[in-house]
């Protein structure tokens, strides 16, 4: 690949090793990291800045499949247009404050000798993009580097939307964050309805009306229900004196704001239901 070339400054192969350290801390139960790592990437991937506009770009190179060369050719040269428009100068200050952070963060030398999966195309793309913005760019090189490019577009691969492709990588790291962080917290693992609660918590974070409140708020009838129903069957005389005071602990659950503490009461109520049925049916 050409010396020009510089892994550090590629924004496709620093977003991927993003994913990888904050995926590779989860794996570790190292929600700090984690979490630095998924806060630098909501931090410096903003729509409107010159990095995300090439950062769109790019995946839309090395992502896209289409059917014909003819199709190909019309889109590196909507490319390289689009390319032109880019502010040089305002590109490179993001990438170099992307940098400064990853550096100062992580504190790790080894972060960018991550392995990168198709890193040769990825190169081929950052290099290609460079060279459509320079002033005095090596027209061999772009010559066989577009020809590199169409290629790929015109190459299988799993089509996904850009959006939907940076979203769900953050999102599901998120839930798997917060997963493990309740996990710790109370040293049980998960049932069904306590994972779809959190990925709701973490959507609902985000902005996407989920209906949560209204969601909790039913599973604490249910509870209470399951409750009632359970006593009428239940012949021990130490658990029917507790039942009215778990009852009123039940029913002093408020679910009026979605934050860690409300999300916690209503996966010990998931739990308890969940004993509850299990203790109906065994």
């Amino acid at each position: 690949m050409a010396k020009t070339h510089n892994k550090k400054r590629n924004i496709a192969i620093i977003f991927e090793q993003l994913l990888n350290k904050a995926a590779m801390a989860t794996v570790d139960k190292n929600d700090v990291t984690a979490n630095a790592a998924i806060g630098i990437i909501d931090k410096h991937f903003v729509p409107g800045t010159e990095l995300y506009k090439e950062f769109r770009l790019f995946n839309a190179l090395i992502k896209t499949t289409v059917p014909s060369e003819a199709i190909a050719v019309r889109i590196l040269e909507e490319s390289k247009k689009a390319a032109k428009t880019h502010d040089a100068s305002a590109l490179r200050k993001q990438k170099s404050a992307l940098i400064k952070e990853i550096n100062y963060t992580f504190k790790d030398p080894k972060f960018y000798n991550q392995n990168i999966k198709n890193y040769r195309d990825y190169a081929t793309i950052q290099t290609l993009l460079n060279d459509w913005r320079s002033s005095s760019p090596d027209i061999m090189r772009i010559a066989n580097y577009e020809t590199q490019t169409v290629k790929m577009l015109l190459s299988e691969k799993n089509e996904t939307s850009l959006e939907s492709e940076k979203s769900s990588d953050i999102n599901q790291l998120t839930v798997n964050i917060m997963t493990e962080k309740f996990n710790q917290k109370y040293g049980m693992i998960l049932n069904d309805e306590q994972v779809s609660i959190i990925q709701d918590y973490v959507f609902t974070s985000m902005g996407e009306d989920r209906g949560l409140l209204e969601r909790l708020n039913k599973m604490k009838s249910e509870v209470v229900r399951e409750l009632r129903k359970y006593k009428t069957s239940c012949s021990n005389d130490i658990l029917l004196e507790k039942f009215e005071k778990v009852q009123d602990n039940i029913s002093e659950v408020k679910a009026d704001k979605i934050d860690d503490e409300t999300i916690s009461r209503f996966l010990l109520l998931s739990k308890l239901k969940q004993e509850i049925s299990e203790k109906q049916n065994g």
